[in-house]
Parts: structure tokens; C-alpha cells; sequence
């Protein structure tokens, strides 16, 4: 079955570095949810209603920047961005959750916001960040996967060689000069569980190219095209 990807969207700059990445990973083959977090309910009935219609705005402007208006769409009540996108991502059985870096990464690089570093800590599932300004180049491809040395476990590796099939790319075993980036989670880390040792979070903090974190031993399986 194709991986699942949940996208962390709030219609910031940023988090349209996110829905770049999340289309790269459904031209892959991912199924799209795109989701938005709310942190309070309003106790007024009009303003709840505001609240709800601001929410559905928001997600509709993101399906349009996808240019798909068919794409799955989910708001969550969470005082935690993290704490609520791992919860949908429990519910939903999804496999990967995307984010854009923090808000004041500069261009071309990753950095790990807080929501995604919630989830970097025993998150369920899978973790993807795009680089700040991601989505300034829509013509953007995978040709060359590479798995973060000494980092990798069998899922990490099975994922890099299933992505590359899919996107007919090369694998290396290097984080420089990458199209993509894959990580794996630490051995200490639960079955299923994302969790990264220092020296890894420091390379992903340094990569120029998105990075895909795999959970301890679930790796990700990209269907292969068929070709007549």
C-alpha cells in the first residue's frame, strides 16, 4: 500500500515549503491529507462558526496551491501543533507527517520547528521537513536519494531504495549533494516510533535538501510505476 502523508499546513510561507514536499511525495505516489491545527474553540457559537469557516478557507488555499481540489483535508482542536498532528496521524494509520523548517531558517536550509521536534521524540510515524523557500521552484524532482551514514537501519535503507525506484534516482550514502535526504531512527527507539540520536539531528539541521526521518523498523514502500 502507498505511504499515507499528512501535511502540517497554516498557510505561512513556510508551510508552503511543506505542501512542495508533500507534492513531491504524492507524485511519488503518497496519498495527501493536508491538515490544520486549532489551539482553542471559541465558546461563542458565532465565533466558533467564524473560527470553522477561516479553517476550511485556509485548507481550500492550500488544495488550490497543490491544484488539487480533490485532496483530503482535516482540522484538529490541539493546544499542541505536534501533539495534535500525532494524533491524527495515530487515528488516520498515516505514514509520513511533513513539515516546512522553522520560520526564521534561512533560504536553503532545514531547521526543526518545535511542532516537529515533538515529534522527532517517540513521534508514530515517519517525519519529512522541507528546506525554507522549497516552493519557490515548482519544477522540482528526486534524481539522487541519499541515506545518512551511520544512521541507517534496514527500514531506512529499504525506504531510500523504494523512493529511488519510484522516481527512477540514484541512491548514495551521503547527505551532501542530495535531492533528498533519508534518516533513520535510532536502535534504542520503539518499534514504530521516531526517535534520532544528536549526531543525526545535527545533520539534519545542516542539510540543504529535504530530509525524510523513518520510524524504527516501518520502512516505506513507493509503488513502482508500470510501464508498457
Amino acid at each position: 500500500m502507498a505511504p499515507h502523508a499528512i501535511i502540517s499546513y497554516d498557510d505561512t510561507q513556510n508551510d508552503l515549503d511543506a505542501l512542495m514536499l508533500g507534492r513531491i511525495l504524492g507524485d511519488a505516489g503518497a496519498k495527501l491529507t493536508i491538515a490544520y491545527v486549532r489551539h482553542t474553540a471559541q465558546l461563542r457559537r458565532d465565533r466558533e462558526e467564524l473560527a470553522v469557516h477561516e479553517a476550511d478557507a485556509l485548507l481550500e488555499r492550500g488544495a488550490r496551491w497543490l491544484d488539487d481540489p480533490y485532496v483530503e483535508r482535516r482540522v484538529v482542536l490541539s493546544a499542541s501543533t505536534g501533539d495534535g498532528l500525532g494524533w491524527l496521524a495515530d487515528q488516520d494509520q498515516a505514514d509520513i507527517i511533513v513539515f516546512g523548517s522553522d520560520y526564521r531558517t534561512p533560504p536553503g536550509r532545514v531547521s526543526i520547528g518545535r511542532s516537529a521536534q515533538t515529534l522527532l521524540e517517540r513521534g508514530p510515524a515517519a517525519l519529512a521537513i522541507a528546506p525554507a523557500e522549497y516552493h519557490t521552484n515548482r519544477e522540482r524532482q528526486i534524481n539522487t536519494v541519499g541515506v545518512l551514514p551511520g544512521s541507517a537501519d534496514e527500514a531506512a535503507i529499504e525506504t531510500a531504495f523504494s523512493l529511488a525506484r519510484r522516481c527512477d534516482a540514484q541512491v548514495v550514502d551521503r547527505e551532501r549533494g542530495v535531492d533528498l535526504l533519508v534518516v533513520g531512527s535510532r536502535s534504542e527507539a520503539p518499534a514504530g516510533r521516531v526517535m534520532i540520536s544528536s549526531q543525526s539531528q545535527n545533520a539534519v539541521e545542516e542539510a540543504t535538501s529535504p530530509v525524510l526521518v523513518i520510524a524504527r523498523g516501518v520502512a516505506l514502500h513507493f509503488e513502482t510505476l508500470v510501464t508498457v
